[in-house]
C-alpha cells in the first residue's frame, strides 16, 4: 500500500465570495509580494465533508460535529416523559462526558452545551440513544459505568480523514490522516465592490421612484490552487484497519474535491465550479506541496494552461533535484488546451473514474 496520496487541483471560479472574512469580504493571502485570494481548509474540508457526494458514499460512516450533543438528550428525555430536573441532570452528565460544558448563567438557549465543538461518531450518538432508553425504563440518571461507555474511538471517515479533539480525555483523540491546504490564487487578485439595489414591487413610483434597499458585497475571481495530503496508513489505522472503508472514504474526499464548491453567496454569484486540472501521486515519498510554483504569479491569457506547466515543471524540478516524488501519477485534466504532461517517468492522463481506479490500486 502507498503511503501516501497527494493530490494538486487547479480550479477556476467566476465572481464569488466563497469564504468570507469577519468583514464579509473574501479572504486574501500575501504570496510571491501579491495579493491573492484565498479559501480557508476549514472551508474545504466542510464543503467536502458536508456533500451529498461525501454523504451518500458514505452512509452510515459519517460523524457530526456539534457542541448540542447535551440539548439533543434533554430534549429527547423530556418528550418521552422524564421529568424536567432529572432529564436536565442527566443531560448534563452525557454531554460531560465529550467536554466541560458552557456556563449558560441566565442564557437558556446554550444550557447544556459543551464549550469546544466535538466531532461525534454514529457509534457514539448511537450509544447517547441507548442509554437514554435505559434511563427512561428505569426512571434513574445515568451512572459512572454508563457514562463511560459513551465514548469510542469513532470509525466515521470524516473523523478518520480531519482527525478530532476530545480535550478533557485525549485517549480519545484521533489523528488527522489527511492534510488539506488553503486555497490560493495562482495570480495576483483583488477584491472587488459590488454595488447593488433591491426594488420594491409594489412602489410604482408615484412619489419616490428610489431603491428600497442598497449596499455593498465583496466579490473576487481567480484560478485556485488547492494541495491535499493523505497519510493511508494512518487513515486505515483510524478506521480500525478497515482498508475497504478507506478505499471508500479516499474516494468520496477526492470525488468532492474536485466537484463541489464552498456555499458562501451560490444564490448571489452561482459560482459552482469543477477542478479544470488533477495531478494526483502516491508513494512512500516525503510529502510536498507544489505552491511554489505559483510564488511569481502567473500573468497573462493563457492562466490555465501556464499554470499547469508551471506545476508540472515544478514538481519535475523538485524530482531533478530531490530523486522521484511519488512512485506513479494520475492526471485528470478538462482543460481544453493541454495535451500531453511535461512530467518524466510513470504518468498516466485520464478520466476521473480511471484516477479512483488508481487510487484504490494500492
Amino acid at each position: 500500500m502507498s503511503h501516501f496520496i497527494q493530490l494538486h487541483l487547479l480550479t477556476s471560479y467566476p465572481p464569488a465570495n466563497l469564504n468570507r472574512d469577519d468583514l464579509g469580504r473574501p479572504k486574501t493571502a500575501l504570496m510571491g509580494g501579491a495579493k491573492r485570494l484565498r479559501v480557508s481548509s476549514q472551508s474545504l474540508k466542510r464543503t467536502w465533508r458536508t456533500s451529498d457526494l461525501f454523504e451518500e458514499a458514505l452512509a452510515g460512516h459519517v460523524g457530526t460535529r456539534t457542541k448540542r450533543l447535551g440539548k439533543e438528550a434533554y430534549g429527547q428525555l423530556v418528550e418521552k416523559g422524564v421529568k424536567t430536573k432529572t432529564a436536565a441532570a442527566s443531560a448534563k452528565k452525557i454531554a460531560g462526558v465529550f467536554g466541560k460544558l458552557r456556563k449558560a448563567g441566565k442564557d437558556e438557549a446554550h444550557e447544556f452545551e459543551i464549550e469546544q465543538l466535538v466531532h461525534v461518531g454514529p457509534e457514539e450518538r448511537e450509544a447517547v440513544s441507548q442509554l437514554i432508553a435505559t434511563l427512561v425504563a428505569e426512571g434513574r440518571e445515568p451512572e459512572g459505568d454508563e457514562l463511560e461507555l459513551l465514548r469510542h474511538r469513532p470509525a466515521a471517515a470524516d473523523v478518520a480523514l480531519f482527525g478530532r479533539m476530545l480535550a478533557a480525555v485525549p485517549k480519545y483523540n484521533v489523528d488527522a490522516a489527511c492534510q488539506v491546504s488553503h486555497a490560493i490564487t495562482v495570480h495576483a487578485a483583488e477584491v472587488e465592490d459590488d454595488y447593488f439595489a433591491a426594488v420594491d414591487d409594489l412602489n410604482m413610483g408615484d412619489e419616490d421612484r428610489g431603491a428600497a434597499y442598497i449596499d455593498e458585497a465583496g466579490f473576487g475571481a481567480g484560478l485556485f490552487y488547492t494541495y491535499v495530503c493523505i497519510d493511508c496508513q494512518q487513515l486505515v489505522e483510524n478506521l480500525n484497519n478497515n482498508q475497504e472503508l478507506a478505499d471508500k472514504a479516499i474516494a468520496a474526499l477526492v470525488e468532492a474535491a474536485v466537484k463541489t464548491s464552498p456555499k458562501g453567496k451560490q444564490n448571489s454569484f452561482g459560482s459552482r465550479a469543477r477542478a479544470s486540472y488533477v495531478l494526483a501521486e502516491k508513494g512512500g515519498q516525503q510529502p510536498r506541496s507544489l505552491s511554489i510554483a505559483y510564488l511569481r504569479p502567473v500573468n497573462g491569457q493563457d492562466q490555465s494552461l501556464d499554470a499547469i506547466q508551471r506545476l508540472e515543471a515544478q514538481a519535475q524540478a523538485f524530482d531533478n533535484a530531490y530523486g522521484a516524488g511519488a512512485d506513479s501519477r494520475f492526471i485528470v485534466s478538462a482543460e481544453p488546451a493541454y495535451s500531453a504532461t511535461q512530467l518524466t517517468g510513470n504518468a498516466r492522463q485520464g478520466s476521473l473514474e480511471e484516477l479512483l481506479a488508481f487510487l484504490r490500486d494500492q
